[in-house]
């Protein structure tokens, strides 16, 4: 577990807070700043992204956790489901299948999902072919609570080699793709 911990920490405290003023001043002019670095022994990598999105926190939350829209929003997600919940409502464990290219493999990851509710999303991959990330979904109201900043970040190990310049390029694209689709999601919802 130590072993899967260290790569997050290390991702949180590696790159510039979200608090930093170049993030905020992007953040408010409506862009989508991130960071994203592949390890460069193309086994995986790290990201980090934030959107404003024009909804309140609640609406953010539903949506985010929409299996039916998650094809949608997600580049390369095929389906999603729920295989199990806990009574109480603060976890589920969720399947993904996922095909990012032609050439690519459809992969399966399977993980434990901690929820806070319109707060945060916590994941870490208990298994299928993506046994090793970790990341969350952070919700901040912002605008008297009218708007929700919505930051994420994760950690994953891949489970075939890809070249490094190629899965970063493939973060830079995808990531900001799928919040671009959350933020037009959460406007459609409301």
């Amino acid at each position: 577990m130590m072993r899967r911990l260290l790569p997050l920490a290390l991702m949180l405290l590696a790159g510039p807070a979200l608090a930093d003023g170049g993030w905020i001043d992007r953040l408010r002019a409506g862009e989508i700043p991130i960071e994203a670095h592949a390890d460069a022994r193309g086994r995986g990598g790290m990201v980090r992204a934030a959107i404003d999105i024009p909804a309140p926190a609640a609406v953010v939350w539903r949506t985010i956790l929409d299996c039916d829209r998650a094809a949608r929003m997600t580049p390369g997600v095929k389906r999603c489901r729920v295989l199990s919940r806990a009574a109480d409502g603060r976890s589920e464990l969720r399947e993904h299948l996922v095909k990012w290219g032609f050439f690519l493999p459809t992969l399966r990851s399977t993980s434990r999902i901690d929820l806070e509710p319109d707060r945060s999303i916590r994941f870490t991959c208990v298994g299928g072919d993506i046994r090793a990330c970790e990341g969350s979904w952070t919700l901040e109201p912002i605008k008297a609570g009218t708007a929700t900043r919505v930051t994420y970040e994760m950690w994953a190990a891949a489970p075939f080699a890809v070249p490094a310049p190629v899965l970063s390029g493939l973060m830079r694209r995808d990531v900001p793709d799928a919040l671009r689709a959350l933020r037009r999601e959460c406007q459609e919802a409301e």
